[in-house]
């Protein structure tokens, strides 16, 4: 039986095997915004960019010509190019985080443009890989023999470790942080920088779809029961506050905020006593 893209996330999420890849994954979650979101005609889109570089590409094989076809396409004029560029006019907004409307208006954060730069380079077989850099996220080419990183939010301008450093505000890079970072840690990112965004614009009903997900992929993730208590509460869906609260404290028994858990499940317990 054929499995669905919807059970491949949460595969994924879950830290299953499977081979979904970030595109796929990264629709599914606009979903959430988009429920009539259609996949394959963004899927298609993604296609026909990895075509287009091909197709201006003087030499495919080279490293060093496809970064600088990829970019000058990528980041070009908008129109004749991609024209893809960093939202600073409107950072937090939920369509950054999702894949369909920045491949529609060319705008986005720095892990969804990131995104688009590792598909194309899947596609046409490039070592494009992705680097979560303190508050920042860039990628990396390295074919072996040509090597650099890339910042999309910044126009793809090409950076040294120098530069890497100045974008993470550290004084000393760790290998850790230059590491290449595998498809669920980038797609737990997409979902918890959704997650913030649905949180911060009251978006709560959004907000609890995103945690059924994570839920659905991962049970016992503690923290989720309790965020997921918090929505409920504010949809003033008590009882089933109260349950996801219990839930927390039941696998989380030594939690640093237990007292406080306890002390809000008691004011919950009053409130449905008033209401018999």
């Amino acid at each position: 039986m054929e499995v669905t893209s919807a059970q491949q996330l949460l595969d994924l999420l879950g830290r299953k095997p499977n081979d979904l890849e970030l595109d796929v994954a990264a629709l599914e979650i606009a979903r959430i915004e988009y429920p009539d979101l259609d996949p394959a005609q963004y899927l298609h889109l993604l296609d026909r960019h990895a075509f287009e570089i091909a197709t201006r590409a003087d030499d495919l094989s080279d490293g060093r010509n496809f970064v600088e076809t990829a970019n000058a396409y990528l980041f070009g004029q908008p129109g004749v190019d991609l024209g893809l560029r960093g939202n600073n006019n409107n950072y937090y907004s939920a369509e950054n985080s999702c894949l369909n409307r920045v491949l529609d208006t060319g705008l986005g954060i720095p892990i969804t443009l990131s995104l688009i730069y590792m598909e194309v380079g899947r596609r046409l077989a490039k070592p494009v890989h992705g680097i979560a850099l303190p508050g920042h996220f860039i990628i990396q080419y390295n074919d072996g023999d040509y090597a650099t990183f890339v910042d999309p939010f910044h126009g793809g301008v090409l950076i040294d470790l120098d530069g890497c450093r100045a974008l993470a505000r550290v004084d000393t890079l760790t290998d850790e942080m230059l590491a290449h970072v595998d498809r669920r840690t980038i797609i737990m990112r997409m979902v918890n920088n959704l997650r913030n965004v649905y949180f911060s614009t009251k978006a709560t009903d959004k907000a609890l779809r995103l945690l059924d997900l994570l839920l659905a992929a991962d049970p016992e993730a503690a923290d989720e029961h309790k965020q997921r208590g918090v929505a409920l509460m504010h949809l003033r869906r008590i009882p089933e506050a109260v349950a996801a609260f219990r839930r927390y404290l039941d696998l989380r028994p030594d939690a640093p905020d237990k007292e406080t858990i306890q002390d809000q499940l008691r004011s919950l317990g009053h409130w449905l006593a008033s209401r018999n």
